[in-house]
């Protein structure tokens, strides 16, 4: 069942087709992931598929019924709003219903219609639950003052209350657009768990690898205007991948060499035997249409000489920072080592951007040292583009540092070569810097950097606004690069290839080094947390293994599983009666209140007795 479709897509800007005629389809229940370079047109798409732009051609259907989740990348509301009510918007009308209830719960002089009415929407709308749900998502996504006003929140804590937000209205179709962004990493894996388990349709744009390969069971490939549909996560998608570009590649070389003899021919092509041979002549112009693709692909190099680097680089002694009373380093020690190659993980807000400040000169510290070394030069990539100049153009931000630049080879390059090699094409580099896409100004970003040749580069979520190609030359760069590497990344695929040793951000201003990289950390935590399982509640006990084979059950199990069904029949009974008494319309309120408490424990303990049912259950089969 396809929930939706897009036939015949087609759309253009400033003469420059995006993609033509392109069909696609997202049944019920299928997770699909769109990836593509920087430019082809991967959001343009998501905006017509949602309906914000218009196709120069084409037709989008949505099947009728069907709920549509939307997360865009820059999402926008009043400034006065607060974030309980743009999470409990009037669009969400279960969330609107739990309002309206609290309300009256909490309002002494509430009518007995009004609270009936009430009453009666909570049951209509199977909404005794919704409170636990909107607790889980609000707290993996690190929300957590509801009062507070649109207008007050980062760029990031904005994505996550939208995020929160669609999540909340429980869409049968979810469409999102980098929807890893500006979240933690412990966010981002409770998210990919969510996403992975839920029963959604599921529509996305991300650069995350991780999450591709875990969350996505088609792949789109949006290239040259074409789509291409892969059935399979996204490790299958580079295989198929490889295999495509090179019967292309084989395609057009056959192509080009048919069109030499055909080319021939038609040039000695008499008119009088033009209709005679109009078969061949349409002939040729279908193959000439294949032999001018252009299969060679701009790739971005990076190749840049690293200032000497001395054996002292930085030194940090007693470092403390704190913002009145919160605490976001406290008393940290480290010496850093020639190649160190470090990352840094913790949930946002926690202090990890204030340590980099730190490092970096832009913010003191309350009390501590720090004493760089002679010779140590820094590179500090930002999340933020505020080294450079709107008014400027591309090539100009460059010379303002340096007319000719240092190769790795001692060679040295123009401004202007130099920005061809970062895929700035010599017309681009004329571009007002305020009209470059968010990618490419952080491509300038970085290329200012790197341009200083640096021995220490620190990188703020270096990988945001990059596309998959862009991210594994920066990667294959980095992993050469012989200074010192400070890393702050969401993405664990980049983690995992660049960093051998972790800050762990544990909050209250304790920073925690872990030798391995973020997999290793994953691991050591999961057995931890195995570990601290297996501890008896009785030290005196004997810790008996888990057998890997599931215990039959004993003849106390046996009788708790017969006896369980009726247990849950009687709980619903007893809920059934105790949401009748509601419905009565009674007005005591202390009463009402008592009431709502019981139908929440009945409903939780009925949750409880049903998974130990189908526990005991699968155990006797």
């Amino acid at each position: 069942m396809n929930y939706l479709s897009a036939e015949t897509l087609s759309k253009s800007y400033n003469d420059r087709w995006l993609f033509k005629d392109i069909t696609l389809g997202i049944g019920q229940g299928e997770k699909v992931a769109i990836v593509g370079e920087n430019g082809t047109g991967k959001t343009t798409l998501i905006k017509i598929l949602t309906g914000q732009v218009t196709p120069d051609s084409g037709i989008v259907s949505t099947r009728e019924g069907i709920k549509l989740g939307y997360l865009t990348q820059q999402p926008n509301v009043a400034p006065a709003l607060t974030v309980k009510e743009i999470l409990f918007d009037d669009k969400n009308k279960i969330a609107k219903v739990v309002r309206e209830y609290e309300e009256c719960i909490h309002d002494a002089h509430t009518s007995p219609e009004k609270m009936q009415h009430a009453l009666e929407l909570m049951e209509e709308f199977n909404a005794w639950d919704y409170d636990a749900k909107v607790q889980e998502i609000t707290g993996k996504l690190g929300i957590v003052d509801l009062d507070q006003k649109f207008e007050q929140l980062s760029g990031g804590q904005r994505k996550r209350i939208f995020l929160a937000q669609m999540l909340l209205t429980e869409p049968d179709l979810i469409i999102m657009d980098e929807p890893t962004n500006h979240l933690d990493l412990e966010a981002i894996e409770w998210l990919e768990s969510y996403l992975a388990g839920q029963n959604v349709t599921l529509l996305m744009v991300t650069h995350d690898r991780y999450f591709l390969d875990n969350v996505s069971k088609v792949v789109l490939e949006l290239d040259r205007g074409k789509i291409y549909r892969y059935q399979g996560n996204y490790a299958y998608f580079l295989e198929k991948k490889a295999e495509r570009e090179e019967m292309l590649k084989t395609e057009v070389s056959k192509a080009r060499n048919l069109m030499k003899k055909e080319l021939e021919w038609m040039r000695k092509q008499p008119r009088a035997r033009g209709t005679k041979a109009k078969y061949r002549v349409e002939a040729f112009y279908e193959i000439q249409e294949k032999a001018s693709q252009n299969i060679k692909k701009d790739r971005l190099e990076l190749d840049i000489q690293e200032a000497r680097q001395g054996g002292k680089i930085m030194e940090l002694h007693h470092l403390s920072k704190s913002y009145g009373d919160k605490k976001m380093v406290e008393d940290f020690n480290y010496v850093f080592k020639k190649k160190d190659r470090i990352g840094i993980v913790g949930k946002n807000g926690i202090g990890k951007s204030t340590f980099l400040d730190l490092l970096t000169g832009k913010t003191q510290p309350t009390t501590g040292e720090i004493i760089p070394g002679v010779t140590t030069k820094i590179g500090y990539f930002t999340q933020e583009v505020e080294t450079l100049n709107p008014t400027n153009r591309v090539i100009e931000e460059v010379k303002e540092i340096a007319e000719f630049i240092t190769m790795a080879d001692g060679s040295q390059i123009s401004a202007s070569r130099f920005l061809e090699t970062f895929l700035f094409s010599p017309e681009k580099q004329y571009n007002i810097v305020e009209k470059l896409s968010g990618g490419e100004k952080k491509r300038l970003q970085l290329l200012k950097i790197l341009v200083t040749n640096p021995n220490f580069l620190i990188l703020d979520e270096p990988t945001n606004d990059f596309d998959i190609d862009t991210l594994n030359v920066l990667e294959d760069f980095l992993e050469k690069f012989t200074g010192c590497l400070l890393l702050v990344s969401h993405d664990r695929y980049f983690m995992d290839h660049l960093v051998d040793q972790l800050f762990i951000f544990e909050g209250e201003g304790k920073i925690k080094p872990f030798n391995g990289n973020y997999s290793d950390y994953r691991t050591w935590i999961e057995e931890k947390e195995e570990a601290e399982k297996s501890i008896p509640a009785t030290p005196k006990k004997q810790v008996v293994e888990t057998p890997k084979e599931p215990k039959k059950l004993n003849l106390a199990e046996k009788t708790e599983l017969e006896k369980l069904p009726m247990e849950i029949e009687r709980l619903e009974a007893k809920k059934a009666e105790v949401i009748n008494l509601l419905n009565a319309g009674v007005t005591d309120h202390k009463q009402i209140k008592e009431w709502s408490k019981e139908i929440e424990t009945l409903t939780a303990t009925i949750e409880a007795s049903t998974l130990r049912w189908l526990e005991l259950e699968e155990r006797g089969k």
